[in-house]
């Protein structure tokens, strides 16, 4: 049995999606076409060294358990606690994302102000963010899928809700492993995520557990949005120190997609307003530093302060260091693979970012 029927197919198509095989889909990220163009690269860029126009934007489920209120995505989008679905091969979809990503991009090859290397590069993705909607860590065979990649020499970020804790518990290394973190606590958890499972926060707890046992990189993503979670920085703090991530991304929610039904505009904070709030999450984070902003996507990073290394920022990640980790078969350290992040990135302001051009882009 298909995940999604013809007609929700079809309307996934017209906003530029394309559906591989029964389950997975594929996206051109925002910052793919805007650093093919010359207009900037995504923060994942300056905060960890991905080449956004090497970047394939996918996920391997369009089905998650959470209706999040900030989410672009709509009322018909699949929601279910299991998965009863087809099960479609790691390697059909491995094989038929990177098809479908070629197939997007070709239109840029005639654009005469694309460079033409780095389009001829964004036909061979390096990266692979299983990031795009829904919750694709529920993909029974995700683990074969990821080290797919890892035999192609391609890195991953994984971003999970925390719905799933057995999924994470059970996940094999993963370049850097994402949690999504929308409230502070149980109450506003359930406002914000509106989850199907009624022991969400118990789920979301051991996925905490979860993400500290991990010996890869592991991140949490915060969406601060106005007038609704930007509130106890405490209660995030504690979150951050259960789960000893190594680094915490907090970033405006975007008024896109269909979140436009459920959110005001003006609950979109600035760039300025996510770096207040930062900082006062800051305050009980002890071993973290503010160390990177990305002032047009309204992101800031707070990295774990062992990360500077001999008086040296190492966010940045080596590719062929991980790939030669990673398919050696031995055990390994994260630390074998950071990489010096340029100074120039190291810049924060902290100031407001309504610039016009790139002020609201999703990514």
């Amino acid at each position: 049995m298909e995940m999604i029927n013809e007609t929700d197919r079809d309307e996934l198509i017209k906003q530029q999606y394309r559906i591989v095989g029964s389950h997975s889909t594929v996206k051109i990220c925002s910052w793919t076409k805007h650093s093919l163009k010359g207009e900037g690269v995504c923060y994942k860029q300056k905060f960890y060294g991905i080449q956004s126009h090497q970047c394939l934007q996918m996920s391997t489920s369009l089905s998650c358990a959470n209706r999040c209120v900030y989410c672009w995505r709509g009322k018909k989008a699949v929601v279910s606690k299991e998965w009863k679905w087809d099960v479609d091969e790691p390697q059909f979809i491995f094989d038929e994302a990177m098809h479908a990503q070629k197939k997007l991009l070709e239109g840029f090859g005639g654009n005469v102000v694309v460079d033409k290397n780095l389009f001829e590069e964004s036909k061979f993705p390096k990266h692979v963010a299983l990031s795009l909607t829904g919750e694709p860590i529920i993909y029974p065979r995700i683990n074969e899928f990821v080290k797919l990649c890892d035999e192609n020499n391609i890195s991953t970020f994984v971003v999970t809700n925390g719905t799933y804790p057995e999924a994470i518990e059970n996940l094999v290394p993963v370049t850097q492993l994402y949690l999504s973190v929308d409230s502070p606590n149980e109450e506003l958890s359930k406002k914000v995520g509106c989850p199907l499972f009624s022991d969400y926060w118990e789920r979301f707890q051991r996925s905490v557990k979860a993400l500290a046992n991990k010996k890869s990189r592991t991140a949490i993503r915060i969406t601060a949005i106005k007038d609704l979670n930007m509130i106890c920085p405490e209660g995030y703090a504690k979150i951050i120190n259960d789960a000893n991530v190594d680094f915490v991304e907090v970033k405006a929610y975007m008024h896109v997609g269909e979140s436009q039904f459920r959110l005001k505009r003006e609950q979109m904070p600035f760039h300025n307003d996510v770096f207040a709030f930062a900082k006062e999450i800051l305050e009980f984070l002890p071993n973290y530093e503010l160390v990177m902003e990305q002032i047009p996507s309204r992101v800031v990073l707070l990295v774990k302060k062992e990360f500077k290394i001999d008086g040296v920022w190492k966010t940045w990640i080596d590719f062929e260091k991980y790939s030669e980790k990673v398919n050696s078969g031995k055990d390994f350290d994260k630390f074998d693979f950071c990489k010096k992040t340029p100074e120039e990135n190291l810049v924060v302001t902290g100031k407001n970012s309504w610039d016009g051009k790139y002020s609201e882009i999703e990514d």
